[in-house]
């Protein structure tokens, strides 16, 4: 699910100018009905984590379409995350129907893999705005929303925290630090690293060229400066609350009893709910100390999506399927079995939705959180970036320096 705009962006987006030109549309399948001796050969790419749900959900579409067509559809684990790089390795033999981030909906319209929705409205009508929204380019739906919960929170054990204490990160670390545990966010990931720069009046964004980014990150200017941030970021590090860690380390310190609280995401919700049972607590971000102030993390927003491969030799019954995985029905069920927060409107509604302490902290979250829109040169200056205050600045370069090359690679052409 997350997060990495791909490398392919630049190369792509000389395409983008002929996506406009639909292919020939096949006759309706309304109208003809189909041989049950047809055999329909289809294969959708999902998360590792949603197999068991997707298998569900497709076992579903065959019995409603039964007496149309005979099956044979395919699931392959794909990351989301990872979606865009393995469809362009083979565009034309790549999956009829992919789940992907909404990150890389440009460079997949750039690439001419999606066309335009042709029930444009219907899905505007039954979806929140946002995600219609993160499903567009230049108001145009090329997508269909799955998800409208992409983004990152607060995990918290109620047994070591009050509500009075998750307010503030530090005296989350001072507790955490008294009882030999960890409070974790995962600073490999540029994704998570926003969150400390967000609401600093340090900026970065996507440029109008939709390939270059800009960034302030290392401002000398204003309230807060790139290096007051990046002295809180080495004041973290060295706490012994504090670890930096992957989703995987995560997980196994929730369930080990390592970690007792940290930044993620509602895709381990329910494996989070389960290894702390009625202790598990869910919230908005808190604050931090940069500078002598307090700042309220900040967070990127996001959306999974459904993606129909523009090229699948059988793209009517793919886009029947796409539609079939994101209708309402379909997304209550990703939300019993998966935790994932509905992009429909309807099911995002319902009343186990609401009451899920997860959704509810994204909510929360949401005043401080904006959509991820980002250039692929900023991931890996980032993490270099974090990596040497995380080792303890081996190399003895000042903070100043520092910011000053990571922003320089942020804004590379």
């Amino acid at each position: 699910m997350k997060r990495k705009t791909n490398r392919w962006l630049p190369v792509l987006l000389l395409t983008l100018c002929l996506t406009g030109c639909q292919k020939n549309s096949e006759p309706s399948l309304e109208n003809q009905p189909i041989s049950n001796s047809e055999i329909i050969a289809l294969t959708v790419w999902g998360a590792a984590e949603d197999e068991e749900l997707l298998r569900q959900i497709i076992d579903g579409f065959k019995a409603e379409y039964k007496d149309q067509a005979d099956f044979a559809i395919t699931y392959e684990p794909q990351s989301e995350s990872k979606c865009t790089d393995a469809l362009m390795a083979d565009l034309e033999n790549g999956a009829d129907v992919f789940a992907f981030a909404d990150d890389q909906l440009n460079t997949l319209v750039a690439a001419g893999a999606l066309e335009p929705i042709e029930n444009e409205e219907t899905v505007r009508r039954e979806n929140l705005p946002e995600a219609v929204l993160a499903a567009s380019v230049n108001n145009t739906l090329y997508a269909l929303p799955l998800t409208a919960d992409n983004g990152y929170f607060l995990y918290y054990n109620k047994q070591y925290f009050s509500e009075a204490d998750i307010k503030s990160w530090d005296q989350m670390l001072n507790i955490a630090a008294s009882h030999d545990k960890k409070i974790s966010m995962e600073w490999s990931s540029g994704w998570y690293v926003y969150s400390l720069f967000g609401n600093t009046g340090l900026t970065v964004g996507l440029n109008d060229d939709g390939i270059t980014n800009y960034c302030t990150w290392n401002s000398t200017d204003g309230a807060l400066k790139g290096t007051d941030v990046a002295q809180a970021m080495v004041d973290m590090a060295d706490h012994a609350g504090f670890v930096s860690t992957d989703d995987t380390g995560f997980l196994q310190g929730v369930q080990d009893g390592t970690i007792i609280a940290g930044v993620n995401g509602v895709w381990n919700a329910v494996a989070v709910q389960k290894a702390w049972g009625n202790h598990y607590g869910a919230a908005k971000l808190p604050s931090y100390t940069c500078a002598g102030q307090q700042v309220q993390m900040a967070s990127f927003s996001g959306y999974k999506l459904i993606g129909v491969n523009a090229y699948s030799k059988n793209r009517e019954w793919a886009t029947k399927l796409a539609e079939w995985i994101s209708n309402e029905k379909n997304q209550e069920l990703r939300f019993l079995l998966r935790g994932q927060g509905p992009s429909n409107i309807n099911a995002a509604a319902s009343e186990e939705v609401q009451k899920s302490p997860a959704i509810t902290a994204l909510l929360e979250q949401s005043e401080f959180s904006c959509l991820q829109r980002i250039g692929g040169n900023f991931w890996e200056p980032v993490s270099a970036f974090t990596a040497e205050i995380l080792a303890g600045n081996p190399s003895g370069e000042d903070l100043q320096a520092q910011l000053d090359t990571m922003v320089e690679g942020i804004t590379a052409p």
